[in-house]
């Protein structure tokens, strides 16, 4: 286990589109809407080629240094501002990276039954499934707490541990210090879907 203290970093992309065809209303000739298109078709391209610089830098950042970590960190605080607890008033956020550089946020939504509330961990683990996703590279947990490192309750454990149990878990202060873990640290001893393929006796069917 590894404690990091890092700065929160803001990496921005994309851009607008571009326009196209004649604006006769601006008195602009065809030149020069041509032009004005052509500009902002090459600011697009930029900022399109901007954000997979920015994937590729987060995927491989996780790999050797803090600027990836620090990205996934930055993304999960800022989910906390979606939360919905208005029960428990304590906010949870989580950032989701997949191998491919894609990230997918989550927050805790609470439910006046109370059980049918839902984690932000398993928030933002389900929008990546019903995306096609099944293989994680790491996950950035985020709340309130100053004094404390978050770390996720045992179902959220059992929810990432489906998925794998050797990908990174981040568990944060808003400062954006953090404690690096994996899943089996989180979870040891774990049962997962390998464990129902496992051989078992043969008993007789009674139900």
């Amino acid at each position: 286990m590894t404690v990091s203290h890092t700065s929160n970093t803001e990496h921005r992309g994309g851009g607008k589109s571009g326009k196209r065809g004649l604006d006769v209303r601006s008195g602009k000739t065809n030149s020069q809407s041509s032009l004005l298109s052509h500009r902002e078709t090459l600011h697009t391209q930029h900022s399109n080629m901007g954000d997979q610089k920015m994937r590729h830098e987060l995927v491989n950042g996780l790999n050797g240094n803090l600027l990836g970590i620090t990205e996934l960190i930055r993304k999960s605080l800022e989910a906390t501002k979606f939360a919905y607890c208005p029960y428990s008033k304590f906010r949870v956020g989580a950032a989701l990276l997949t191998h491919d550089g894609t990230i997918f946020t989550g927050c805790n939504v609470e439910n006046a039954c109370f059980n049918l509330g839902i984690c932000a961990e398993r928030t933002a683990i389900s929008k990546a499934v019903s995306e096609g996703y099944r293989d994680f590279k790491a996950i950035a947990i985020a709340s309130d707490l100053c004094e404390h490192f978050i770390s996720p309750c045992g179902g959220c454990r059992q929810f990432m541990r489906e998925f794998g149990a050797n990908w990174d878990v981040y568990l944060t202060k808003p400062d954006g210090s953090f404690v690096e873990m994996t899943v089996e640290e989180l979870l040891p001893a774990s049962f997962g879907p390998d464990d129902l393929r496992m051989k078992k006796v043969n008993i007789r069917n009674e139900f």
